[in-house]
């Protein structure tokens, strides 16, 4: 029974030492750990790669790049026409002879909008694309923070795995010892069966973690545009990052920086110039057109012709027209401001969710773990004098395995939060040092 005694002391020792890990380990990543190992990838690593694959990135950028080609295209004038015409015999370009009303002619005309049309169309074909831009710039931080949520949930998930492998090598020993302590008569078969059962969960739950890993890598890889089973590195340690602004501060960066925001206020100034056009095209157009003709008995010819078009339709289009593109504006209007009120509850509610798996994850490493560890240790050293019974070492030892595991859980949440900030914000939350806002470069026109 001594050696009993011995293999359980050394098993729950192992079982301490391991719970309080999470707070030593933070503080020694958070003194100076490098860049990550070759054996490992790095969030940074990922976003990389998915920005320069993921194929709805890639979509939009084509439609930025498309709709600036639009723009010198409205600003033009329309195509010149050319004519060329005979009368005389049906032959081409044949005339009668001794007829001087025959004659041979070559013509163009050339349309011209009422001046100040073109600009505008201009204007609002530069205004589409400020507006894809910033689609652009949401694909491109959406896809961004979707890839830092997978890869949260993907490192966390395998600390999980690692935990509960851990503490199911050491359940299995204590369940062999309590099977022992049983055979030799100085336990009890309750003990055995706890033991047996707290295994099984481990296992179930190991189960689960797994599932759940594999989908997070299945998620990242589809965002890299991978096939869903490729192989992925394990994932560098995370260090918890440090939120450096207030919560009124994002507020102000989101009202700035949002993509959502921002091209809510391009379709404003989009349909603001669709107005002035629709008011503009009460207006007439002109077209001036030139003539030769070339008559054999009689002196050559030229004609000019000035056309304009008459708007006599003008209640039925186009003063139907400015009130459609006035009542684009009130609309466009009313989006900007319900995307107001979505991105500050959006900004409350991830900032809410960052402070609170902050407070946890700190409390886990520096006050739970360790307290759970001691109880473990009160009732394993209760356990070798026979003050306390098998169950409660049991109880102990799970409860030090569920908050090892919550440590990493909460950890993994508040970087995903950080994560989710950062598409309203415009600036990078997930690192150690927050960075300056994404600088908002819309389209040159």
């Amino acid at each position: 029974m001594k050696s009993l005694g011995i293999v359980l002391v050394l098993a729950l020792s192992a079982v301490l030492a391991e719970a309080q890990q999470p707070a030593a380990r933070v503080e020694t990543e958070a003194q100076g750990a490098g860049a990550p190992t070759a054996a490992t990838v790095s969030a940074e690593q990922l976003v990389s790669e998915a920005l320069e694959r993921n194929p709805g990135v890639q979509a939009a950028r084509h439609r930025v790049l498309a709709l600036r080609h639009r723009i010198p295209q409205v600003k033009s004038l329309p195509d010149p026409k050319v004519s060329v015409g005979w009368m005389g015999n049906a032959a081409p370009f044949s005339v009668q002879d001794g007829d001087p009303s025959s004659y041979r002619s070559v013509g163009v005309m050339q349309d011209l909008p009422f001046p100040g049309k073109l600009g505008l169309r201009g204007d609002i074909a530069g205004k589409e694309a400020q507006a894809a831009w910033w689609e652009y710039e949401a694909a491109r931080r959406q896809v961004t923070a979707d890839v830092k949520t997978a890869y949260f949930d993907y490192f966390f998930y395998a600390k999980a795995i690692a935990i509960t492998e851990k503490n199911r090598d050491l359940l299995s020993k204590l369940a062999q010892i309590a099977e022992a302590r049983y055979r030799v008569g100085k336990g009890i078969q309750q003990d055995v069966l706890k033991a047996q059962t707290e295994l099984s969960l481990i296992l179930e739950r190991l189960t689960v973690l797994e599932q759940q890993r594999d989908t997070a890598q299945a998620r990242l890889n589809t965002l890299l545009s991978r096939a869903p089973d490729t192989p992925l590195a394990p994932a560098a340690e995370v260090q918890p990052a440090v939120l450096g602004y207030s919560l009124d501060e994002l507020y102000e960066l989101a009202r700035k920086n949002d993509p959502g925001l921002q091209g809510a206020k391009q379709a404003i100034e989009r349909n603001q110039y669709a107005v002035s056009l629709a008011h503009k095209d009460a207006y007439p157009d002109f077209g001036v057109g030139y003539m030769y003709q070339q008559r054999p008995l009689m002196p050559d010819m030229h004609g000019v012709t000035v056309s304009v078009n008459i708007p006599i339709f003008y209640k039925s289009k186009q003063r139907e027209a400015i009130k459609e593109a006035t009542e684009e504006t009130l609309s466009a209007q009313a989006a900007r401001d319900n995307r107001l009120n979505q991105v500050n509850f959006e900004v409350k509610q991830e900032y809410l969710m960052a402070q609170a798996s902050q407070k946890l994850y700190d409390l886990y490493a520096k006050g739970v773990v360790p307290q759970a560890s001691l109880a473990l240790e009160s009732s394993m050293s209760s356990y070798e004098v026979g003050n306390a019974d098998f169950l409660t070492v049991l109880a102990n030892f799970s409860i030090v395995l569920q908050y090892q595991i919550e440590y990493y859980r909460e950890l993994a949440n508040y970087e995903s939060a950080l994560a989710r900030l950062e598409p309203l914000t415009g600036v990078e939350l997930t690192t150690a040092q927050a960075q300056s806002p994404v600088p908002a470069e819309g389209p040159k026109q």
